[in-house]
Formats: C-alpha cells, structure tokens, sequence
C-alpha cells in the first residue's frame, strides 16, 4: 500500500473556501481518477504560527504502478488548478509512504 499525503499551510482568510474546494472538488477530482482505493482528509492541530491552518489530504494506492499513473497522467493537471485558485496562500508540501507490514 502506498500512501500520497499531501499537507498545506492555508492561510487563514482563505481557510473556509479551501476547506470547501478540497472537499466538493479537488479531492473528487483526484479519486475520480480511479487510481486510488481510499482518500481521508485532517487539520492538523498543532500548529505553530497562528496565521495559518495545515490541513493533509492522504490518498491510498495499491501500488507505485498506480502513483506512478497518476503522476504521469493527472497531477500536473491537478497541481495546476490547486496553484492558480490559492497561488501562495495554499503551499502543499508532498510526501510519499510505503506500509511496512
């Protein structure tokens, strides 16, 4: 299982509207991409800088076949709509896991 977490530093006066974008659009756009089996989506509670709010999107793969897809087909696509909506208020910072049974 592969693990594509996505976390953002928001800046508080777009908070609201990018709470509600990820849920009605970004992340089903995402998982509509048929690549993933499972997506959650958190705030993180302890940030430092009062200012901004994190917030991680997670999306699960079976496989780095399936990540390696979606990077190749539809994350620029994706990235690109993200960026041009929040430009700098929305900064994701991207990681990718690996389940070790």
């Amino acid at each position: 299982m592969i693990l594509y977490n996505i976390t953002f530093t928001v800046s508080n006066d777009i908070e609201d509207d990018f709470v509600q974008w990820m849920k009605d659009t970004h992340i089903p756009d995402v998982f509509a991409t048929g690549l993933f089996i499972e997506h959650r989506f958190f705030r993180l509670l302890n940030s430092p800088d009062d200012s901004v709010t994190n917030y991680s999107v997670q999306f699960f793969a079976e496989s780095t076949k399936k990540l390696i897809e979606y990077e190749s087909r539809f994350a620029n696509g994706l990235r690109y709509e993200t960026q041009a909506r929040y430009g700098e208020k929305a900064m994701p910072f991207r990681t990718l896991m690996e389940s070790v049974d």
